[in-house]
């Protein structure tokens, strides 16, 4: 199957999750990312706000204020290549950015090299990792930086989750995959 169409049928089913259900399984996955994020013993912990199709972790910045929680912005180079940076969570300090998403604002970019564990969003993954992002390749290409070494955990509701995902030579792998059910 090509990318596109599983990013298609993917999206149809997270349209029909139910509220309840989209609630339950986020609650689920939020807590088992606290005990892994404690578990590994991660100082700085890089993770995502969720848009409405994507699992809620969002309470876990708060949860997890212990930590340095760093949220990702997203910029255009000057030559107006795409670009993700990370920056340090502050509830006071997020605001509508790309793609209406909440990004953090002001301070300097956390060096990728400072994450020690990253929690990945996708369209779709499998069980060993495989991820299908949404097509445009923040991700992969931040996985690819120079000096990147962070734990990736890869969260979604269970009907993400897939046996098979087609992959070329830049799509990058998470080292672990959480969803409700499994």
């Amino acid at each position: 199957m090509k990318k596109n169409t599983i990013r298609a049928a993917v999206r149809t089913l997270v349209a029909d999750i139910g509220g309840a259900e989209r609630v339950r399984q986020s609650q689920v996955v939020a807590a088992r990312l606290e005990r892994i994020v404690r578990r590994r013993g991660a100082a700085t912990v890089a993770l995502f706000a969720p848009l409405r199709d994507e699992v809620d972790i969002a309470p876990l910045a708060e949860r997890m204020g212990d930590l340095r929680i760093v949220l990702p912005r997203v910029d255009d180079t000057p030559e107006g290549e795409p670009n993700m940076e990370f920056y340090d969570y502050r509830a006071d300090a997020m605001a509508d950015g790309a793609y209406g998403i909440r990004e953090p604002q002001g301070g300097e970019a956390c060096r990728a090299s400072d994450i020690d564990l990253m929690v990945v969003p996708g369209m779709a993954f499998t069980r060993d990792g495989r991820r299908l992002g949404r097509g445009k390749g923040y991700y992969d290409r931040y996985l690819a930086r120079e000096g990147f070494h962070a734990w990736c955990v890869g969260v979604c509701f269970d009907c993400q989750v897939v046996d098979d995902l087609p992959c070329d030579e830049y799509d990058r792998r998470v080292d672990e995959v959480v969803a409700a059910g499994l």
